[in-house]
């Protein structure tokens, strides 16, 4: 069962156990230990970014700005003032900001030092938590390790830590800037021991309960949305203080206290359930918890799978040979077009169904340079080119057979396609990997027990006989552990959340959740889906705790934390 599910049936009274009498508590705590965990967590550790007066910035107004206060650092300075008036790849202005103090110019191909300096004050640590599933990395462990990353290898990195300094450099012809998941989950790991982080991680833990606990006698859980009444109380200094059951929790002028219950694997999968209390939470987890699904009959059959590491498993086993049924994949995406590579490779005949024309400008491969990305340029030419009416027309012994179909209303739906007699348009006419065969414009409509999928093109109904199914079209946060899994929080409460169409709904500059003060999201859960951006929201959030502790006077502690 998958550690996740795992978390969600556990029962109640294993996940509420507490491991202590009294849990402690946290200025903040992030779920979700990848790169946008990793880079807030550095943020909050004690290291500021200030403006290098050895540099100038190509833009002449940032530029300008940036020297009016050059003895702040940028968690110090308005973010919204800095942020006018630029552009870039992101929708988040403060990712944008980020982004281009890194990078000057990186969209117009240049490659300018980062205008930024770091300076460690340990005196402004801020104690914080950050709860991961596996090891500091997130979703780039689980990648398959010989892929190249979409992004160049300079843009995964994080602040302080050149990515070529912890690679040795290493370059790779046309796709020289490129990396390997592998390289860059290897990176990850060792920025958090360079920079000192590790008493800040805390790894294999699974988050199945978060709890907000109101000022004033009511527990509003954000697990299963009911209020509970417990007894108010005031602490022992005189100040109103939280209560849960017997036990009362100062934190001295906040409004909001959260409650973070959960469970930490160790050895032998034994689960040892913990429970903190946070002033603030931060939601890092990205947006690779749960694919995506069809919804349509026979998706749970045994042979239909939702991840690439499915079929890399099936190959290593060697349950697929190129005597094979075919391999259907489902998908436009770069994750598919990483499938179609990895079968075509080892000789498996694949069927690629896509529900968007191949001229479509949303596809992915028409924004990719074809230098830079060749693998996905071969893949998007084969879409183009070997498509089944296409392969029907020139050649009868590629073509994969498609098996009778008995019912008669299936007969009525089912006039006999149109061969094509030439190319598609924006197509190749060489046949790169012979066996492979694209159904633009053609949706899945089910799976069968006797291992067929039934196709439905635009006027036409075909079943194929497949040897596995794999459905790639995306993947969305899971954030089960809160009210609604989250749904309250999107820009469209009525919709649940989605990275690319409904993403939670954030104040710009402090990246604090519009309806849920104390609660921050950053990352693919607000529409940075690139490392790139990500960076921006541990600048916004870590400028806004910043400011808010200083605000109140609370003394910041350089201690290490030992909570777990």
């Amino acid at each position: 069962m998958p550690a996740l599910a795992q978390a969600a049936a556990m029962p109640l009274l294993e996940e509420t156990t507490l491991p202590q009498d009294h849990p402690p508590t946290l200025p903040a705590v992030i779920i979700g230990n990848g790169p946008s965990g990793i880079c807030l967590s550095y943020l909050l550790s004690g290291y500021k970014p200030y403006l290098d007066t050895a540099t100038v910035h190509p833009n002449p107004i940032l530029y300008r700005k940036l020297q009016e206060t050059k003895h702040l650092p940028i968690t110090e300075q308005d973010l919204e003032y800095l942020s006018e008036g630029l552009e870039g790849r992101s929708m988040n202005p403060v990712a944008v900001l980020f982004d281009t103090l890194l990078h000057p110019n990186a969209d117009f191909g240049y490659e300018f030092p980062p205008v930024l300096q770091w300076r460690r004050d340990k005196q402004q640590h801020i104690p914080h938590l950050v709860l991961g599933k596996a090891t500091p990395g997130g979703a780039w462990h689980a990648m398959e390790g010989s892929m190249l990353t979409i992004s160049l290898g300079i843009w995964m990195e994080l602040p302080g830590v050149n990515y070529s300094d912890l690679t040795n450099g290493k370059r790779r012809d046309v796709t020289s800037d490129r990396a390997t998941p592998e390289e860059i989950s290897s990176y990850y790991r060792d920025y958090v021991k360079l920079k000192g982080l590790q008493k800040n991680f805390v790894d294999n833990t699974y988050v199945t309960s978060v709890q907000k606990l109101c000022r004033g006698n009511e527990v509003e859980s954000l697990e299963n949305g009911q209020a509970d009444q417990v007894n108010g109380g005031v602490g022992e200094s005189g100040n109103e203080g939280f209560r849960n059951g017997e036990q009362s929790i100062n934190i001295g002028g906040g409004g909001t206290l959260w409650e973070i219950r959960g469970y930490q694997q160790v050895q032998n999968d034994t689960h040892v359930p913990f429970s903190l209390f946070a002033e603030n939470v931060v939601l890092a987890t990205g947006a690779s918890d749960s694919p995506v699904r069809l919804g349509v009959e026979g998706e749970d059959l045994p042979f239909v799978f939702h991840s690439i590491s499915d079929l890399g498993l099936a190959l290593s086993q060697r349950k697929l040979d190129m005597n094979s049924d075919p391999v259907l994949i489902v998908g436009a995406g770069l994750s598919a077009a990483d499938a179609v590579l990895c079968a075509c490779n080892s000789n498996i005949k694949v069927l690629h169904v896509f529900r968007k024309n191949v001229d479509n400008p949303d596809l992915i491969f028409k924004q990719l340079p074809k230098t830079l990305y060749p693998e996905y340029h071969k893949v998007y030419s084969m879409m183009c080119s070997q498509t089944y009416t296409n392969v029907a027309s020139s050649s009868t012994s590629n073509r994969p057979q498609a098996v009778s179909i008995a019912s008669s209303v299936c007969a009525k739906m089912c006039p006999k396609p149109q061969l094509a007699s030439g190319n598609v348009a924006g197509g190749a006419s060489t046949n790169f990997f012979p066996n492979y065969t694209s159904f633009p414009e053609h949706c899945l409509v089910s799976f069968q027990p006797d291992m067929k999928c039934l196709l439905q093109g635009t006027n036409s109904l075909k079943a194929f006989k497949i040897s596995m199914a794999l459905v790639l079209i995306g993947t969305n946060p899971n954030l089960f552990f809160l009210k609604e899994q989250g749904q309250y929080l999107a820009q469209d409460p009525t919709r649940p959340i989605s990275c690319k169409q409904n993403p939670i709904d954030i104040n710009p500059y402090t990246f604090e959740c519009t309806n849920e003060p104390g609660l921050f999201a950053m990352g693919p859960l607000v529409g940075d889906n690139f490392v790139r951006f990500l960076k921006g929201g541990a600048l916004g959030i870590a400028s806004c705790l910043l400011k808010r502790l200083k605000k109140r006077e609370k003394l910041i502690s350089n201690e290490e934390n030992n909570f777990i």
